[in-house]
């Protein structure tokens, strides 16, 4: 790795799980284990790893040795964490932790094809298995292509990209990272806040590779299905598309939704009680410090929430 991997908002995620001695804790987003250590040297505690990406799972396993049987680690995605944890007996936790996204790791890591700032195969995949990257580009439709990366890359000129992609295409298959960042710059200008061209394209590419926003909503119901009453979530966003979906569930899930016009009549319906309680409206943010010692934590957002005694919401039970 180019640089040591820091724990982004470490502190502030300890503060809002709040960890306990006897307490049972899932770190969904494994990575190189900086929430997970943290937990387990706040309490005498017990911890589950979860991570999709293979080669974390090796590193993983070194690490739960330095710590007597208090963490373990499982590989699979979190947006199963119930299904994972139930299967070895885990009836409920007192705390769940996201970091979502990418991890530094994997972008640090040139083979991966996560980033063009080294050039490396154009691959993308967390689990290195199933569609890459280089797959879409070379295999979908232009229209297509242009709406993956306008949706889950926020590309204004999607439409620009999947062309010059699709014209580049046709006469050599497009199969490196510095490739695509080649091709992209070709009809993206460089942002006047200093962001690559090529940054919104890899982010939607990688995002779909990975389903990464489904993730995100399997993962937020499942830890609403595992948290015991009183259990604490807490979940790190880094661009729109995933705090924009956490806020949703939690605003629906704590009952902190917009009333209905006065004007529209009373449905009649009380609704499905209220499965969260917010433990502060809106965001943590990074200190400026941190911000300092940290450049990735810059765009990073906390939100957290706890637990009621009200039965989970069906999967996809919006309010």
């Amino acid at each position: 790795m180019s640089q040591p991997h820091i724990p982004v908002l470490l502190k502030e995620v300890l503060t809002a799980l709040n960890p306990r001695d006897g307490g049972v804790y899932v770190d969904g987003t494994f990575g190189n284990g900086g929430y997970s250590r943290g937990i387990l040297e706040a309490a005498d505690c017990v911890v589950w790893g979860i991570d999709r990406d293979p080669n974390v799972i090796a590193k993983a396993r070194q690490i739960e040795s330095e710590y007597d049987g208090r963490l373990r680690v499982v590989e699979g995605r979190f947006g199963d964490m119930f299904d994972l944890l139930s299967a070895r007996g885990v009836a409920g936790v007192d705390g769940v932790a996201l970091d979502l996204g990418v991890s530094s790791m994997q972008l640090d890591q040139a083979e991966r094809g996560f980033s063009f700032m080294s050039d490396g195969p154009l691959d993308m995949r967390m689990e290195q298995k199933g569609l890459s990257a280089a797959d879409v580009v070379n295999d979908m439709d232009e229209d297509d292509l242009a709406n993956v990366i306008y949706e889950f890359g926020e590309e204004r000129r999607s439409r620009w990209v999947a062309h010059a992609i699709v014209e580049a295409r046709s006469e050599r298959k497009i199969t490196r990272t510095g490739q695509l960042a080649d091709i992209v710059c070709r009809v993206v200008k460089k942002s006047k806040d200093g962001i690559h061209p090529a940054t919104r394209t890899f982010q939607g590419l990688r995002i779909y590779v990975n389903d990464e926003l489904g993730e995100v909503d399997r993962g937020l119901s499942g830890a609403e299905r595992l948290l015991a009453p009183g259990g604490r979530l807490a979940v790190v966003a880094f661009h729109s598309l995933e705090d924009k979906r956490v806020k949703s569930f939690l605003n629906a899930r704590s009952g902190n939704v917009p009333n209905p016009s006065r004007y529209m009549p009373d449905s009649g319906e009380t609704g499905r009680a209220p499965t969260f309680k917010l433990l502060k409206k809106g965001t943590v943010k990074p200190s400026a410090e941190e911000c300092k010692i940290n450049p990735r934590s810059r765009s990073s957002r906390l939100r957290m929430a706890e637990r009621t005694d009200a039965p989970a919401w069906p999967y996809g039970g919006a309010a």
